[in-house]
């Protein structure tokens, strides 16, 4: 079935003239459809491969989005804005067993794969906030997990064990200095989750992907406009979304660099996404929340490097890679950072005491 057939399944203004592959997404397939009046919105595939509850994803979306227009009455590009299809439901799934939805398209915005100036990082952090702060009230436990254990820091690692105990592709004894140094973390990668099944840390709707490419900006003022890419949402930890920011954004080299002397954990870039999230929700979260945050940081990237270890000890079956010992790559950058942060642990445990005080 054609893309632009499908579009026609959606309550439009006007019909589908033109339908164009859009953005560089690596789970869903993205398309932008421009009508005869000139309208334009965003047609995507649910990659239900990846999602499996294609219902309670949608779901998920349908809900979050509504709560979030509630907060957002000023300007439609603050949120976005699913379009009903002709039936009055938000997805379809066509013949061949495939599902697609469509949105508003957000105009006169702009999406940044990386950030040119520390700027774009804390407006970046803004967004997120807000998208924290706007859901606080959000009763989190209706949500769905729409991938189960995402961010269960002590399933992760029995996963790894699983992993180096069958050792499929032989490669144990030729990243043990890795293996050791995810094991020496093993019982501190659990601490959140512990202290979220004791009750210390409330369960919050997260969005799971915090990259700043999943933030839409004013094309004209680099200020944010709405968040994007709410397949992840989810009950989850406000100290995770916050971490995975840092992960990604703070580092001063690609996730898969091979040269470690250039991957540096960025204190500046830090301090700048906190002020920012801070600033946004620091007066939603609990003192145990605003407490964690370094350990977010430190958990999310610690995760992440055993997540690459472990798929490079499986034989690369999960994450795609390009050259081999790309996985085993990306795991040492990540374990890289996670040495850097502890190195600088007080330093950044200093900056979150001192945004607080500008509150």
């Amino acid at each position: 079935m054609k893309v632009d057939s499908i579009a026609s399944a959606f309550r439009l203004e006007g019909t589908p003239v033109t339908c164009a592959p859009s953005g560089n997404g690596h789970i869903n397939k993205t398309f932008t459809v421009t009508t005869s009046t000139g309208h334009r919105y965003i047609l995507q595939t649910i990659n239900h491969h990846v999602f499996k509850d294609v219902e309670g994803l949608m779901n998920n979306v349908i809900a979050v989005t509504a709560h979030l227009h509630l907060c957002n009455d000023h300007d439609p590009r603050r949120v976005l804005t699913l379009i009903p299809t002709l039936d009055g439901t938000y997805y379809t799934k066509t013949n061949d067993g495939n599902y697609y939805r469509m949105f508003e398209y957000v105009e006169n915005s702009v999406c940044l794969e990386q950030a040119t100036t520390e700027n774009d990082f804390f407006q970046s952090a803004v967004a997120f906030g807000e998208f924290q702060n706007q859901l606080a009230d959000f009763p989190a436990d209706t949500l769905v997990e729409t991938i189960p254990h995402f961010h269960d820091t002590i399933d992760r690692y029995r996963l790894f064990r699983d992993a180096l105990h069958q050792n499929l592709a032989g490669r144990a004894d030729s990243c043990r200095k890795e293996i050791e140094f995810a094991l020496e973390r093993e019982e501190e990668a659990g601490k959140m989750v512990r202290m979220l099944q004791a009750g210390k840390l409330p369960l919050r709707v997260t969005h799971n992907d915090t990259k700043l490419n999943n933030v839409m900006l004013d094309a004209e003022t680099r200020t944010p406009l709405c968040v994007i890419d709410l397949d992840t949402v989810m009950p989850g930890l406000a100290g995770n979304d916050f971490g995975d920011s840092i992960r990604f954004g703070a580092s001063t080299a690609s996730e898969d660099e091979r040269d470690l002397s250039k991957v540096h954990f960025s204190l500046p870039l830090y301090r700048a996404y906190a002020k920012g999230f801070l600033g946004a929700c620091g007066k939603t979260l609990t003192r145990n929340e605003i407490d964690t945050l370094p350990l977010g940081a430190k958990l999310m990237t610690l995760e992440c490097g055993v997540r690459f270890l472990t798929d490079h000890l499986n034989g690369d079956t999960y994450f795609s890679i390009q050259r081999e010992n790309q996985n085993l790559d990306r795991c040492r950058t990540q374990f890289k950072l996670v040495s850097e942060m502890e190195e600088q642990w007080e330093d950044m445990a200093r900056v979150i005491r001192e945004i607080v005080k500008e509150l």
